[in-house]
């Protein structure tokens, strides 16, 4: 039913590009904080090698998945199959945040579609990658991206941008920080 690996292989990198949801998780290190798991899509995830992966993350209303990765790096993403062959997959591994000042910003970036609100990339380094059957999962059709969250960013404008980060995405809903 399922495998386990310690790479992504050509096949698994085509599952993952025909995909149009994700999932990421991470969790704090407090046993009280909060675990976080967040639904991502708008053709924003790549595999940059067999252990290699990244997603631009934009502007929204947390910021949990950075803070969590400064506090200790570990991250989850998950795909389902929600047509085709049932198939769940996910990817282990430790991760880093890129903002748009790093130097690693400038090779990133351009491998990613141009939305207002890219806040920053998170890189992973994938130690394991895990397949299960995905018998569970429903049958669902793509009828397209929703586009509420980019229309939301470019009425903010890059200057209303930056500043709803400087109020919202400075911390956890833990404290945690994000830098």
């Amino acid at each position: 039913m399922g495998a386990v690996s310690d790479s992504i292989s050509n096949e698994l990198r085509a599952f993952i590009e025909a995909q149009q949801a994700f999932f990421v998780a991470t969790a704090p290190l407090e046993p009280a904080g909060h675990i976080n798991l967040s639904p991502k899509g708008l053709d924003t995830f790549r595999v940059l090698g067999p252990n290699r992966v990244a997603y631009l993350d934009l502007t929204g209303s947390g910021v949990e998945t950075a803070a969590h990765l400064v506090q200790n790096g570990r991250i989850t993403f998950m795909f389902c199959a929600f047509d085709g062959k049932p198939t769940i997959l996910r990817l282990y591994g430790r991760g880093s945040v890129v903002r748009p000042e790093s130097p690693e910003w400038a090779a990133l970036a351009p491998l990613f579609p141009t939305l207002p609100g890219g806040r920053q990339i998170i890189v992973a380094e994938i130690s394991r990658v895990q397949t299960s059957c995905g018998f569970g999962v429903p049958l669902m059709r793509f009828d397209g991206d929703r586009d509420a969250l980019v229309r939301w960013a470019e009425a903010k404008g890059r200057d209303g941008l930056r500043l709803y980060r400087e109020r919202k995405n400075r911390t956890s809903i833990d404290g945690l920080p994000t830098s």
